[in-house]
């Protein structure tokens, strides 16, 4: 009979405390796999709408100006010293080093217009890079085609009195109302906005830009080199990257990371204990075994051989086991911790499956590696006496 017949005979006859040993294994196995994969894809969730929602790099024209503040209350400030962003500079963002990772350029010129008696502030600006720059807009209507029309901030619309189909006057020019914009929680929602050469025609700035929006969010994007590019082919403009919120949510999610780091390897402490209790109980129920395996010749390299073997067929299926029912809890949590669709089904990843799958069995190993020994350096003479 060999060794292997000897392991599968044990772990036959020994059911439970073999389904013991793999349930230990099998949760600490799950639980590290779930959180490192439910960390993995939150981080992925989170460059995937970076790399879609919204402007992280923002310019405007330099200005010396001081802002009087006082208790929280705006007085109004003093401008030194104003110069403004000419629209044909704004070209020049596409020759930066980094342009490739430009992903729109939306030039906005802004200015106070009265419409039915109300002030409200019109915004020129390119459609079709708005529509990237702001995806979660939701318009009732359509956008303007071409230089015809408007679309208006629920706010807006809703002060002025203003809906699609009907005509704003501004400044005497009419302009077809074809869209309005639901509630974004925003400054858009008190905007009027026009195609960029109509709105610049109104306010009387040709060719001058009140601010540019740069779409650039992406996966390791250099933002602070991409501004300082920004800013040497643009010396008119004040360049600012708009990184608060981003980096505040990744530190979240580093905080969580280290959190799942300690609470994995509670678990696997816990599981590791686990088999170890077992095994060291699995060798006292077998020590006249092992006292008849001594007298029949077998060394003890043979007795080692067969308890390390048995834990690491156990810990080898609790490794594969461990991998799948990780990938499944992170399947059912992922919803939870991301907004909206996510970034995709969680796929499988053949370098963390065959890590857990090793790591599983140097675990199982390294937990039954005390009572092997203790089989091992067992006397068969004292054994043989308990029969």
């Amino acid at each position: 009979m060999t060794l292997k017949n000897i392991v599968i005979n044990n772990l036959r006859r020994r059911k439970a405390r073999a389904i013991f040993v793999l349930v230990g294994l099998l949760i600490g196995v799950s639980t590290v796999v779930g959180l490192i994969s439910l960390v993995q894809e939150m981080k992925k969730d989170i460059n995937h709408k970076l790399e879609m929602y919204g402007a992280n790099i923002l310019i405007v024209p330099k200005t010396e100006n001081l802002s009087l503040t006082y208790g929280g209350m705006s007085l109004g400030g003093f401008s030194f010293d104003m110069e403004e962003i000419r629209q044909d500079e704004v070209a020049k963002i596409k020759t930066i080093k980094n342009s490739a990772n430009v992903a729109a350029v939306g030039p906005m010129v802004l200015g106070p217009i009265t419409v039915g008696g109300h002030r409200i502030l019109l915004a020129g600006v390119d459609f079709t890079a708005a529509q990237i720059l702001r995806p979660w807009w939701s318009v009732k209507g359509k956008f303007p085609a071409g230089e015809n029309g408007v679309i208006i901030g629920s706010d807006a619309s809703r002060i002025s009195g203003l809906k699609p189909g009907d005509k704003v006057t501004v400044r005497g020019r009419p302009l077809p109302v074809t869209g309005v914009l639901e509630a974004t929680g925003s400054q858009d929602d008190g905007l009027i906005f026009a195609p960029l050469p109509v709105a610049q025609g109104i306010l009387g700035k040709q060719g001058r830009i009140s601010m540019v929006e740069v779409a650039a969010l992406c996966s390791g994007c250099p933002i602070p080199e991409m501004v300082k590019q920004i800013s040497a082919v643009l010396p008119s403009g004040n360049v600012m990257a708009i990184q608060q919120v981003v980096k505040g949510r990744m530190e979240t999610i580093g905080h969580f990371q280290k959190f799942s780091y300690g609470v994995s390897a509670l678990v696997l402490l816990v599981g590791c204990l686990m088999v170890l209790v077992t095994m060291m109980g699995s060798v006292r129920e077998r020590t006249i075994e092992i006292g008849i395996f001594r007298a029949m010749g077998f060394r003890k390299s043979h007795v080692l051989r067969i308890i390390l073997l048995e834990a690491a067929l156990v810990a080898a299926v609790a490794g594969i086991a461990g991998y799948f029912a990780g990938l499944g809890a992170t399947r059912l949590l992922l919803p939870l911790f991301t907004q909206g669709q996510g970034h995709g089904a969680v796929s499988l990843d053949p370098i963390m499956a065959a890590t857990a799958f090793l790591a599983s069995i140097m675990l199982g190993i390294a937990a039954s590696l005390y009572p092997a020994l203790m089989a091992a350096r067992l006397d068969p003479n004292e054994a043989l006496r308990a029969l």
